[in-house]
């Protein structure tokens, strides 16, 4: 055995992800919204890419790619376009070429050529599927824009707090109400212990229970109490209904939330007329209420897709609203590639102009690429777009993935965080897959079916006979899902339903059973 150097030759094989790639994959991960941010932030950093408007450009001087895709199918939800290519893969892009020499995607959805598959040529008057004025109709009505949704940023509670405690506190007491403030949580709780803030600021602690007497006086009322009881009690004081009945009932919150209710009656010497009465006072109290004031609304969900019935079947369409058209300015790339350049300056302007030509080819293969699995998820799922949830069929990601012939980790992509509007709703592109359960005819249904067929029946079960988890089994057989009282439990669980001990209970609190 040789022990002196060498030098060997070796061949391998390995998969690099090079950033266009990791880029295409990227964008069918995001959603339409985020993909404006992140269309926001290219060209924040390439100059040569700018924001389309609804003014056709020229061809000669910019290239444009759209998001706003139109599929319409026959019933059975086959893809009818003819002029729709067939999508190629993020591998086929990256070995398309550099991006420079490539010729422009002169896509403008506003041509004669679309004319008659757009949702502004509707016989609606402009408006799209989500039944709003499309970006194109609203342009050219000249609406202004809506003021409402430039209005500041709501007061925080503690921002809240701090204004009254300043007109009602002065001096010590004032410095004890900012440190009781700042240990209230956005529900309206105190979270801090009295006696170990008093430690702290070296006041006596009856001083410091003095003052959150007052700021249990502020707007909105029952905030700073330190648990449930205490800010039901407060709110009770505000209204002149805190008498002893009704001390001991918010004394016994326990008990109430068990439906001893005859125990109750006799901690508070009422009969069951009054204890309904003080029920149902409690009941229009808020538990939480500090969540009144600077709470933040959530935000509203946008759709990234809509589906409609047509004539021909269903039309599948982007939500280009969301998604603005990304242009490369070709004249000013020609402009500075005219000037006097070193070799540095040549090379990143070239690196500008692949990366603008990439992202345009990226954003409308992603476009192609959902427009392709949502049109193959309608066409699966129509009997749910045409009769309802009850009608939704399992289905799995490599069901899709197959039919299509893609892999299933892009099926898996273009699904995330994507959001579908049809005339039953806003549902999450995921909703659609879901697991199977048999059936009395030997077709598996969906579980979401199931759980339709379930909140059903006990939605509709009278006060004075509670359905059990045995009885909705027995019932769901008879319409034939061979379905296990534990899966009836767990689904039951996930809508979320209680036992039929809580639901008696809660029937029996609501004074209907």
């Amino acid at each position: 055995m040789s022990l002196g150097p060498r030098l060997d030759l070796r061949q391998s094989q390995a998969l690099v992800m090079t950033p266009q790639l990791q880029q295409a994959i990227k964008l069918l991960a995001l959603s339409n919204l985020e993909v404006e941010g992140f269309i926001a932030e290219e060209i924040e950093r390439n100059p040569l890419l700018e924001a389309g408007n609804d003014d056709r450009p020229d061809p000669a001087d910019r290239d444009g790619g759209g998001p706003g895709e139109r599929d319409s199918g026959g019933e059975d939800g086959s893809e009818a376009p003819d002029w729709e290519p067939e999508p190629a893969g993020a591998d086929q892009l990256v070995s398309g070429g550099d991006g420079i020499g490539d010729g422009p995607l002169d896509v403008d959805y506003s041509a004669e050529t679309f004319h008659h598959d757009s949702a502004i040529d509707q016989p609606d008057g402009g408006r799209g599927m989500d039944g709003g004025l499309s970006s194109t109709g609203a342009a050219a009505s000249g609406e202004a824009p809506d003021l409402d949704a430039m209005a500041a940023a709501a007061m925080s509670l503690q921002e809240h707090l701090m204004a009254q405690a300043g007109a009602t506190f002065s001096g010590l007491d004032l410095l004890i109400a900012e440190h009781l403030i700042d240990q209230i949580d956005e529900a309206g709780y105190l979270t801090a212990s009295l006696p170990e803030l008093a430690a702290r600021l070296n006041v006596p602690p009856a001083r410091v229970e003095a003052v959150l007497t007052g700021i249990q006086r502020f707007d909105p009322t029952g905030v700073g109490a330190r648990g449930l009881a205490e800010c039901l009690a407060i709110q009770a004081r505000e209204v002149d209904r805190y008498d002893p009945c009704m001390a001991r009932l918010i004394a016994n919150l326990d008990l109430l939330a068990r439906g001893a209710l005859p125990q109750l009656r006799r901690l508070c010497g009422v009969d069951e007329e009054d204890l309904a009465d003080m029920i149902r006072e409690l009941r229009n109290y808020d538990p939480k209420p500090g969540l009144r004031i600077g709470a933040s609304s959530p935000a509203a969900v946008v759709p990234d897709l809509f589906v409609a019935r047509t004539r021909s079947g269903w039309a599948i369409e982007l939500n280009a609203a969301t998604l603005p058209r990304v242009l490369v300015n070709r004249s000013y790339y020609a402009e500075l590639a005219s000037g006097s350049q070193d070799r540095g300056s040549k090379a990143w302007l070239a690196d500008c102009l692949a990366s603008a030509n990439w992202l345009i080819k990226a954003l409308d293969q992603r476009a192609r690429t959902i427009m392709k699995v949502a049109t193959e998820l309608v066409k699966q799922q129509e009997a749910f777009f045409a009769h309802g949830v009850e009608h939704l069929r399992p289905l799995t990601l490599k069901a899709v993935a197959d039919a299509i012939s893609m892999h299933e980790s892009t099926v898996s992509r273009v699904t995330s965080n994507k959001y579908l509007s049809c005339e039953r709703g806003l549902f999450e592109l995921k909703y659609f897959f879901t697991s199977g359960v048999a059936s009395g005819d030997g077709d598996a249904v969906s579980a979401e079916a199931v759980k339709s067929h379930i909140a059903r029946l006990i939605a509709e079960e009278p006060p004075n006979a509670i359905l059990s988890d045995d009885a909705l089994v027995d019932l769901l057989k008879a319409r034939g899902f061979d379905i296990a009282r534990r899966t009836v439990a767990k689904y039951r669980e996930a809508i979320g339903l209680g036992s039929s001990v809580q639901r008696r209970r809660q029937k029996t609190l609501s004074g209907q059973g």
